[in-house]
């Protein structure tokens, strides 16, 4: 909806920065696709548990190359995840919303891109020669990279979704479905945090990542990307 000046003058601004579906769609097929590559190139073994008596030393000793693709993926996602923040937050703002929740938003998505990237470097050590021969260092190692990028990444990346679904879905920039999709993913991914001390929580991890990725495309598509402006004011309320 456009508003209209005394004079009859209006015009549309758009929001300068970059597509939110292709950053979004970039982050969800490199991490999606480090997973199908690991599946792939490791002819289907399973990837150690972080509880229990897995042998980790000899998967990683195995699978080395497989591991260090897996890393170069999911560090690549980091990348796309930490832009599409700082564009969805900028897109915020560019709307007019000056709530808690976008910097709320920012935060979480900032800190779900470090501990990604984190995550995937760690694995990237652990594939490096000769570090999976010590039985006690890829152990170690293993665990941080599933702290990383296990609760230490789906914990705030809720925080992302908490603050941009309740700050759009309340000042109309978003479908009201859209908002209550991503309280309900966010509330997941904060009791994540039980895996912590409670390993039957680990499957929590997965109920908020994936969904994760369907609110990341839907609100990419569904949040405006410009404004009108009338008389030399900005009107942010644009359909």
């Amino acid at each position: 909806m456009q508003h209209s000046s005394l004079d009859g003058t209006s015009t549309i601004v758009r929001h300068p920065g970059p597509p939110l579906i292709l950053l979004g769609a970039l982050f969800m097929a490199l991490f999606v696709g480090s997973l199908v590559a690991g599946a792939v190139l490791t002819g289907g073994a399973p990837y150690p548990r972080p509880f229990g008596d897995a042998d980790t030393a000899r998967y990683f000793a195995e699978h080395a190359f497989a591991t260090r693709v897996m890393a170069f993926l999911q560090f690549g996602a980091a990348i796309p995840l930490g832009l599409f923040t700082a564009t969805l937050v900028s897109r915020l703002r560019f709307l007019g919303i000056e709530a808690a929740g976008v910097t709320i938003a920012l935060f979480g998505g900032f800190a779900a891109s470090f501990f990604l990237a984190a995550s995937a470097l760690t694995q990237w050590v652990l594939a490096a020669p000769g570090v999976a021969d010590v039985t006690t260092d890829a152990r170690m190692l293993q665990l941080f990279a599933f702290a990383t990028g296990g609760p230490g990444h789906v914990v705030p990346l809720g925080l992302l979704l908490a603050g941009g679904s309740i700050t759009g879905g309340l000042t109309r920039k978003i479908p009201r479905w859209l908002m209550w999709f991503g309280v309900v993913i966010a509330v997941f991914a904060e009791l994540s945090t039980l895996t912590l001390i409670l390993e039957p929580a680990v499957f929590l991890l997965p109920l908020a990542r994936f969904p994760a990725f369907i609110w990341i495309l839907c609100i990419a598509a569904a949040l405006p990307a410009q404004r009108s402006r009338t008389g030399g004011a900005d009107s942010r309320t644009t359909s």
